[in-house]
């Protein structure tokens, strides 16, 4: 059974604050996977904001996050993580780990707040 256990959020962040976000994912061969996360804004649909490759060579990201968001991940662990710098109040979301192609089991998310 595929399970994806992200962790980090919660909370108020004010502008301009950093936040590491973490996901524990089991069920299948996580150093096998590119491992990407996603954000689903208030109203909004899910979109995609950084992209690692099973090696943690490549990377990339989604335009309004680069510069700001470092995505890495631990093969040893299963293990990957955001690091967001510069946390703005459009980076207000629920933010998910998951495969990139995604499976269609996702975890509960991790609320992600920045007001001031």
């Amino acid at each position: 059974q595929v399970q994806f256990v992200e962790s980090g959020g919660g909370g108020l962040v004010q502008p301009g604050g950093s936040l590491t976000l973490s996901c524990t994912a089991s069920g299948f061969t996580f150093s096998s996977n590119n491992m990407a996360w996603y954000r689903q804004a208030p109203g909004k649909g899910r979109v995609l904001v950084a992209i690692i490759s099973s090696t943690g060579n490549s990377r990339n990201y989604m335009d309004s996050v680069k510069g700001r968001f470092t995505i890495s991940r631990d093969n040893t662990k299963n293990t990957v993580y955001l690091r967001m710098n510069n946390l703005k109040p459009e980076d207000t979301a629920v933010y998910y780990c998951n495969t990139n192609p995604y499976y269609n089991d996702w975890g509960q998310g991790t609320q992600v707040t920045v007001s001031s």
